[in-house]
């Protein structure tokens, strides 16, 4: 049986205005299935009578399959922000595979679905569109959950020694803020720089270099909602930049608004 998990909400833009637009919960896969699949993940929401709101994610190096009506589609990761529009009365169950954690079912370079999304026909050569309503149907979020883990348990893939390697240095560059250069994982796993950057185009689909630079610039969105930083100098050199000029232009291109005006949105009245 699954359990909800709590986890940090790094990567989902002003947090807490979201908190009151749709529920998000998520739940751990049950243990012969953890080894690809990091979590499921479940939002609900009813804006009848609101306008839509506009979700802004920073992605994750996850492949993510959501089940949605008449839409579920296997999405590989996005180099910018990921913006959802949230409308009307609605579900969705996510699937977040761990990094890496897809390929054994895909079984070619993970970096083909960076930046675009698949028909669930495509990766599994099936009409999803039974198994689609019958998870969308359920009023309990766990048996929406058990359906999904059926599905799977009929088409587990051969294990994979290298999804837990990889997802290994993911979880180090998410946990620990000194990892700021690709040389920084060359020197803590012992791996040639050429290697691993083949090993993150097969099995994550990015690489190590961006990953790295996402996960910082998490941290940073993460402070700056907080109202935590006032030294910007030092948190660029922190996150591994040059300069604070080329902290700003990687925010703004990532998020869509400079570190100053994010604070600015981020601020409730």
């Amino acid at each position: 049986m699954t359990a909800s998990v709590e986890v940090s909400g790094k990567g989902i833009l002003n947090i807490q205005e979201s908190r009151q637009k749709f529920s998000l919960t998520r739940y751990s896969p049950s243990q012969d299935l953890d080894w690809f699949i990091q979590w499921f993940w479940i939002v609900k929401w009813d804006l009848r009578g609101q306008a839509p709101y506009e979700q802004v994610v920073l992605s994750h190096p996850n492949v993510n399959m959501v089940f949605e009506q008449r839409n579920t589609r296997i999405y590989g990761i996005t180099r910018t922000s990921d913006i959802r529009i949230v409308k009307d009365e609605g579900k969705v169950l996510g699937i977040k595979f761990r990094p890496g954690g897809f390929y054994p079912f895909w079984k070619r370079d993970i970096s083909g679905l960076t930046g675009r999304s698949v028909s669930f026909r495509e990766a599994f050569g099936t009409d999803v569109r039974p198994l689609e309503a019958d998870i969308l149907a359920q009023d309990n979020e766990r048996d929406m959950v058990l359906l999904a883990e059926r599905f799977f348990r009929g088409r587990l893939p051969v294990k994979d020694d290298n999804v837990e390697y990889v997802h290994g240095i993911v979880t180090t560059i998410s946990g620990d803020r000194d990892i700021t250069k690709v040389d920084d994982l060359v020197r803590r796993f012992g791996i040639n720089k050429r290697t691993l950057q083949r090993l993150f185009s097969r099995y994550v689909g990015i690489s190590p270099k961006w990953v790295i630079q996402r996960y910082r610039l998490h941290d940073a969105a993460e402070q700056l909602e907080r109202g935590e930083i006032t030294d910007w100098p030092k948190l660029s050199l922190d996150l591994g930049y040059y300069d604070q000029a080329h902290f700003i232009k990687d925010f703004k291109a990532i998020v869509g608004r400079s570190p100053e005006e994010y604070v600015k949105g981020t601020k409730l009245e």
